[in-house]
């Protein structure tokens, strides 16, 4: 009996060294393989016949292994709360429950909360049933939507990572299996997960105060901008290519109603059309040939592409502001003053939005500083600066600063 047992315990390691195999192979292959989701399938079943063989130590692995993934998948998208919650309004939208959009920014601090706690308790070992409990359901939950994505295309990227890493559908869904083959073994042997050192209730103080500690993190990258910046508008970076050439751009928008998707080249699409935009929803863009790094067309009201305007200009303050329909009474006032600070050093400034020419012409009657507006595609000005409005500083295309709403630096009189 005990010759088996130490085989079985054997196995058990075998069976996460295995698991942590088919991850670095699954970084490897981002569309569908059916070898590699038969030996995911094959280390499933497995986890599931050896789970009650496994040791003290094996668990241990185990736990630590699912609980450090969830902090770093809660971190990754925890510095950027707001790139979940667009990644959220696109489920929304996918599975028809837009009704929900105005709780999406909740929704979303809520699931990376949930994340980090799981995984903060399994790593340090505090509260470790209700943690495996936590993970348990969370995994449940980011398995099938996963799953559904793979099949359908639903989200080209679930953001499960963030900014940080991108994965495929199937790659994340092939990850989401990892997981769940390191997580069984945990499940089937929670009564065995307990940690003697620290009183219940000292457990307990420890999981609610790192759990409000990462709630003023969220908040705070809410409020300001992303402490790390994992976008490609990152300050520092040069977006000036070698050899400018624009090439082809192409724009996917889906159908509100029927869901049916089209594509166009930018900008021989109905962009200003405010009726045709209101019953399609942008999906994804891609770039044919050409040698330019912005990923996207800035162009002016006649759809005139302007570019070049971003790398070839000394000293430029970007207003970086997707929904200017969305700005109170404050931001207007932030703008003015940002561009008194602007015009008094003698730089220039533009303005970058993905709101209509029409309401810009009549947006300008009430507030005269919307002037130099170019347009461009809201996923792209989402990523230059988590803000709306947000402000960016380019000197020939080198990023030279970012700023939220709040930090515009304006100087206090």
């Amino acid at each position: 009996m005990v010759k088996f047992s130490h085989k079985s315990h054997l196995a058990s390691f075998g069976i996460t060294a295995m698991a942590l195999a088919c991850a670095v192979w699954v970084g490897f292959h981002a569309n569908f393989s059916a070898l590699l989701l038969s030996t995911l399938l094959l280390t499933l079943t497995l986890s599931l016949l050896f789970c009650k063989k496994y040791n003290c130590t094996g668990l241990t692995i185990n736990r630590l292994l699912v609980g450090a993934l969830f902090i770093f998948s809660s971190f990754t998208k925890g510095v950027d709360p707001l790139g979940t919650k667009y990644k959220m309004l696109d489920y929304l939208s996918a599975y028809g429950i837009q009704w929900l959009n105005e709780a999406a920014l909740a929704l979303a601090v809520t699931m990376i909360l949930a994340e980090f706690a799981v995984g903060i308790c399994l790593f340090l070992n505090m509260l470790p049933r209700l943690a495996t409990l936590g993970a348990t359901l969370l995994m449940m939950f980011f398995t099938a939507t996963t799953y559904f994505d793979a099949m359908y295309d639903l989200v080209p990227d679930c953001g499960c990572f963030g900014t940080a890493i991108k994965m495929s559908n199937w790659q994340t869904f092939f990850k989401n299996l990892i997981i769940d083959s390191v997580l069984i073994p945990l499940i089937f042997n929670n009564k065995s997960l307990v940690n003697k050192r620290v009183t219940k209730l000292g457990q307990w103080l420890f999981a609610v105060v790192f759990a409000a500690g990462f709630v003023g993190f969220e908040i705070y990258n809410i409020r300001h901008l992303p402490v790390i910046d994992f976008m490609d508008w990152k300050v520092g970076k040069d977006m000036t290519p070698e050899d400018y050439d624009a090439g082809k751009i192409f724009v996917t928008y889906r159908n509100k109603e029927t869901a049916e998707t089209q594509e166009f080249e930018s900008p021989n699409y109905p962009w200003n059309d405010s009726v045709w935009m209101s019953r399609w929803e942008f999906v994804s863009q891609r770039t044919v040939g050409g040698s330019q790094t912005l990923g996207f067309a800035m162009l002016d009201a006649e759809g005139e592409d302007f570019t070049h305007i971003l790398f070839e200009t000394e000293n430029l303050y970007v207003f970086v502001a997707p929904y200017i329909d969305e700005f109170t009474d404050e931001d207007f006032s932030l703008c003015r003053k940002m561009i008194e600070v602007v015009e008094n050093e003698g730089a220039k400034y533009i303005w970058l939005t993905a709101m209509l020419p029409d309401y810009i012409e009549t947006l300008n009657e009430d507030y005269p500083m919307f002037y130099d507006v170019y347009f461009g595609d809201e996923l792209e000005l989402k990523t230059m600066v988590r803000s709306n409005p947000g402000l960016m500083l380019i000197d020939n295309g080198l990023i030279v600063n970012k700023w939220a709403k709040i930090d515009f630096p304006i100087k206090k009189q």
